[in-house]
């Protein structure tokens, strides 16, 4: 309570009369008796009320205390920890999806093999025509499907660290050669799956796309080369979402130029581009698709391919040679041509596509020279595995051959350019055999207009890049009875 000192008469702060006054020692001012006692009932009250509001304030502290599970910040964890649980659960069943996946792949593969056991064990019987020979062939087989369908599926989890929640990764090892039983036969009617609506620009065509790739989900990943962008097509989908470039032609970070080709690594969830006008590789993200980065600079890459050491190799049509990188170096190592431009066994002449086994022998599509070429890790040679007998339609002839798939039992499936057809070229084998496309230039089902790529999903349908008619066809494999 504020203090007063008497000071004689002068006049008071609230009445203005000359009386004898008190200062207060608070505020420094001067009251007459009256006055004086107004002002320290007015100090009580204040004081009244300050004690009032400390007690109620004292009353939210203890509220708060008792409440405090129900405090914004626990709230807010309570709800990371709730998104968090429902993330990870997330993750986790994309995870076992993808393993199911593989999984149900391996089986596939195993029950194929197992139907052409079938096929050809129930031929030798109703022919009565077996030997010993047969007998043990076929005893051998089965003990093989048998220890297949034993082995554990080679599937390795990891954790990413990047995010608070680690990500759970399912990195399956797989064979990099599919199995395609030698007597598959596919639907002659091509469907329409991609493209379809003539050359143009919007999202539902293409302008002289050149290769592809497919994923698990059977998404399609198109290098759309004339207009500078690589498409993203989904299974069912009526038009495509840009995954890369697709902001003109030019030589930035965001832009492609007449890309050839582009292929999938699953390590860095990343497309790896041939950019081919632009003379450089570059890797794409496809999680966030909005610029890409140069990994390997002037080179005139035409195909692209990863060994299962994550190797990258690429072609290069003005060296006529093959490079491997280690992600990262400047400088390749020359693996295959490098010795001009030729048709000797030492070189190429404008090397296309490339496909790695898993010996790292690299098989490479020579095109003016109308041949497959196969070099074995660390050869000086090549060897002709297909084609090299000149150009031309003829059964043992390629015509300007583009991209290939080459199989576990060695059997190459040849887009060949020129000839407007995909064939089978049997390991050893003189001549091939058609598999889609009749041969002539045309726009029906059965038809193409210049292959460019082809590629397989797990089922072995067949899917090809029918070049001037602006589509990819998917040929349905005839299932095996």
């Amino acid at each position: 309570m504020a203090t007063a000192t008497a000071t004689g008469k002068s006049r008071c702060v609230v009445c203005a009369k000359e009386k004898a006054t008190s200062k207060c020692s608070g505020c420094s001012q001067d009251y007459c008796f009256n006055h004086l006692s107004e002002h320290r009932q007015e100090l009580a009250r204040q004081l009244d009320e300050i004690e009032v509001n400390r007690d109620l304030f004292q009353q939210t502290i203890l509220q708060e205390i008792s409440d405090r599970e129900k405090h914004v910040v626990l709230q807010e964890i309570d709800q990371w920890e709730k998104n968090s649980i429902e993330k990870i659960q997330q993750i986790a069943q994309e995870a076992r999806e993808t393993a199911l996946k593989h999984t149900d792949a391996s089986f596939d593969k195993t029950k194929i093999k197992l139907n052409q056991l079938t096929n050809e064990i129930k031929l030798a019987r109703k022919e009565d025509d077996l030997t010993e020979i047969d007998l043990e062939k076929w005893t051998k087989q089965l003990k093989q499907l048998t220890e297949e369908l034993n082995k554990p599926i080679d599937v390795v989890i990891r954790q990413s660290s990047t995010s608070i929640v680690s990500r759970i990764i399912v990195d399956v090892e797989v064979n990099s050669k599919c199995y395609i039983p030698n007597d598959s036969k596919w639907n002659q009617n091509g469907l329409t799956i991609a493209g379809g609506n003539g050359r143009g620009t919007e999202l539902n065509q293409l302008s002289s796309a050149f290769g592809m790739r497919i994923d698990d989900e059977e998404t399609l990943y198109i290098a759309d080369q004339s207009n500078n962008r690589i498409i993203k097509w989904q299974k069912n989908a009526t038009h495509g979402l840009i995954a890369a470039g697709g902001n003109g032609a030019g030589d930035q970070d965001n832009q492609l130029y007449l890309p050839k080709h582009v292929i999938i690594d699953d390590k860095t969830d990343s497309l790896i581009i041939a950019d081919h006008g632009n003379r450089r590789v570059v890797r794409w993200s496809r999680q966030n698709p909005i610029r890409g980065e140069t990994i390997i600079s002037n080179i005139s890459c035409w195909g692209l391919a990863m060994d299962n050491a994550g190797y990258l190799y690429a072609t290069d049509t003005e060296k006529h040679e093959v490079r491997r990188w280690k992600i990262g170096e400047e400088t390749g190592k020359l693996v295959a041509g490098g010795h001009g431009k030729g048709s000797d066994l030492d070189q190429f002449y404008e090397p296309r596509y490339i496909y790695v086994d898993d010996e790292q022998s690299v098989y490479v599509s020579d095109c003016w020279n109308n041949r497959i070429m196969k070099w074995k890790k660390g050869a000086q040679k090549g060897i002709v595995v297909a084609g090299g007998h000149g150009r031309g339609s003829a059964r043992n002839q390629l015509y300007y051959p583009h991209a290939f798939v080459v199989d576990q039992c060695e059997t190459l499936y040849i887009a060949d350019f020129a000839n407007h057809r995909v064939i089978r070229w049997l390991k050893g084998a003189h001549e091939s055999s058609i598999i889609a496309g009749n041969g002539n230039e045309g726009n029906q089902s059965n038809q193409f207009s210049f292959v460019s790529d082809l590629t397989f999903d797990r089922q072995n349908n067949l899917y090809v890049v029918d070049l001037n008619n602006f589509r990819i066809q998917k040929f349905l494999i005839n299932e095996l009875k």
